[in-house]
């Protein structure tokens, strides 16, 4: 049992991520490899936007085009890798010879996945001073800038100039988009 296993970052065709994630699961297995890989993931973030008053949930990748494997490095590992269909390569390093992420990196990564999961974010972030355009509502074609963002309950208070002063309108995330 091999327990110098470290997370390397593998570079896989876009849109194939979790395709080459569950090919590369069945090589191990078939190969009997599964004592020199832990767990092999594509870092995922479920977000949430409100479309037509509906609260709806999809999923974004962190880094799209990449796969992260746990592994113990060497010549038998690293060919497995490479023979996966729609595999490109590892990052970093050498291409015969790649680098792992560093620790601190994989737990900030893991640690986000793990926030990601306990609580989703809103697909579009926006932020107080930001100029942003009314898409909706009596104020649709308004320009306004936002004062303040609730994320919990996806609303935004945005300072619309009516008649030559600013008013304060409280709108949904929906009703606006960046400007």
């Amino acid at each position: 049992m091999s327990d110098n296993k470290r997370w390397y970052v593998v570079q896989a065709f876009s849109g194939f991520e979790a395709r080459v994630a569950e090919s590369l699961k069945e090589h191990i297995k078939m190969h009997g490899l599964e004592d020199k890989f832990g767990e092999v993931l594509v870092p995922k973030e479920e977000v949430v936007e409100m479309k037509a008053g509906v609260q709806r949930k999809s999923e974004r990748k962190f880094f799209p085009g990449y796969v992260l494997v746990e592994m113990a490095m060497d010549d038998e590992t690293w060919h497995l890798v490479k023979s996966v269909p729609r595999v490109l390569g590892f990052i970093g390093g050498k291409s015969e010879r790649p680098t792992p992420i560093s620790k601190r990196e994989a737990d900030a990564i893991l640690d986000r996945l793990q926030d990601s999961q306990d609580k989703p974010k809103p697909k579009t972030l926006f932020e107080p001073g930001e100029v942003v355009r009314v898409n909706d509502g009596p104020f649709a074609d308004f320009n306004g800038t936002v004062e303040h963002v609730d994320y919990e309950k996806s609303r935004v208070t945005v300072s619309v100039s009516i008649f030559g002063r600013a008013t304060p309108v409280d709108l949904e995330f929906s009703q606006i988009e960046k400007a």
